[in-house]
């Protein structure tokens, strides 16, 4: 689905303009990133990029999984995002990486599919249990 490809593309970009063209404004948008609480609503929603953005410095997501429903004007997409990022949380001069079980949630509009709903929920590792962090 082309919306969920613009979405990890302005995602890797830290392109604010480009993540606010992908998010329906109305009704109130949600996100859930790993870990965090629900940002709901577009204006808060655009803050929180923005400061991930600014504290992000490079992110590159590979899709697995994916397994893509659409039912008239409601599609969603769910995957593994694996993820390659430095910044916080890196080691100093390399990566971290991650994995997420994501859904992406899009409405159709009259202008095309926006994302309406993202959803990421950390994957425990193999190794003792613990949360790999992503995102």
């Amino acid at each position: 689905m082309n919306a969920n490809t613009a979405f990890y593309n302005a995602f890797e970009a830290g392109d604010l303009d480009l993540m606010a063209a992908v998010w329906l404004p109305e009704p109130d948008p949600v996100c859930i990133h790993p870990g965090n609480a629900a940002i709901s609503g577009y204006a808060e929603m655009m803050r929180a990029w923005a400061m991930i953005f600014a504290n992000t410095p490079y992110i590159q997501f590979f899709l697995t999984d994916v397994q893509v429903r659409v039912d008239e004007d409601v599609a969603y997409v769910t995957c593994t995002e694996n993820v390659l990022s430095s910044g916080e949380g890196a080691p100093e001069d390399g990566f971290a990486g991650g994995k997420a079980l994501a859904t992406n949630v899009f409405r159709r509009t009259s202008s095309g599919w926006r994302l309406w709903i993202h959803h990421a929920s950390p994957v425990l590792s193999s190794s003792g249990g613990r949360q790999e962090e992503a995102e």
